[in-house]
């Protein structure tokens, strides 16, 4: 039992339901009943972790997201992380956060990896790191694909969250479980390959406004491209090493 997680839950499906925001789940008996797993799901907003969390719901279960220290460092979320027993990720010092996955996983815990690292500008898959695929085999667990479309529509990088009433529809698929095997960069490819599927399918039933900033540029919409896209990340993350080098100087 874990009170105040299912409390928040509750919470967030009253903030939903005011939000109108229309979810339509598929594949979610594909979430195990009991063991670990990695819940690996696309990036494409700043809520979407909030909507992964719906349909492990089904068998009554939670996930413990790995999400980044500052999160944690803050002073109103960072006390409700800690709570939920999520997992904090200090990008200077990777391999704690990562050690501490593995622990969760083989202590029969779901946790939820964002292989993408970052929000995809473009909306379509970025390139996967491997951890999630290296933290399955070392712990011995499958890696369940989820793909999510439509949380970029509520609140996404470089655009003003939309947070009231839109009555958005957001879907949500589930895969079959992967079980893990290596060498790590082929379970990768295959994990990218089943999301890149069911991203495309989910898509499908979609509707896409033409020349909406939310809607890929593959699909007429008007996101950048992924090639677009992993230049502005560069770009940015150049200046904030940049930035950072300035700072240390200064100190």
């Amino acid at each position: 039992m874990e009170p105040v997680y299912r409390t928040i839950i509750g919470i967030a499906r009253t903030v939903f339901a005011a939000q109108g925001l229309k979810f339509t789940v598929t594949g979610d008996e594909n979430i195990p009943a009991r063991g670990g797993a990695v819940i690996a799901v696309n990036h494409t907003g700043y809520m979407d972790f909030t909507y992964a969390g719906l349909p492990v719901r089904t068998v009554k279960r939670y996930i413990r997201f790995m999400a980044k220290k500052e999160v944690f460092d803050n002073k109103i979320s960072g006390p409700i992380m800690r709570t939920l027993r999520h997992i904090p990720v200090d990008r200077g010092a990777g391999a704690d956060s990562y050690r501490a996955a593995v622990e969760d996983l083989r202590a029969g815990e779901l946790v939820g990896v964002y292989p993408e690292a970052t929000i995809s500008r473009s909306f379509e898959l970025k390139e996967f790191k491997s951890g999630a695929a290296r933290m399955a085999i070392e712990a011995g667990v499958p890696i369940v694909p989820m793909v999510i479309w439509g949380a970029q529509r509520v609140w996404t990088k470089g655009y003003p969250k939309r947070l009231g009433r839109t009555n958005t529809p957001i879907s949500i698929a589930v895969g079959e479980p992967i079980q893990p095997f290596e060498p790590a960069s082929e379970l990768t490819a295959q994990l990218h390959s089943t999301m890149e599927t069911m991203l495309r399918a989910l898509q499908e039933g979609y509707e896409h406004p033409a020349g909406a900033y939310w809607v890929p540029a593959r699909l007429g919409g008007g996101a950048p491209t992924l090639e677009e896209a992993n230049r502005m990340d560069a770009e940015e993350a150049e200046k904030k090493a940049a930035r950072r080098a300035q700072s240390s100087d200064g100190s």
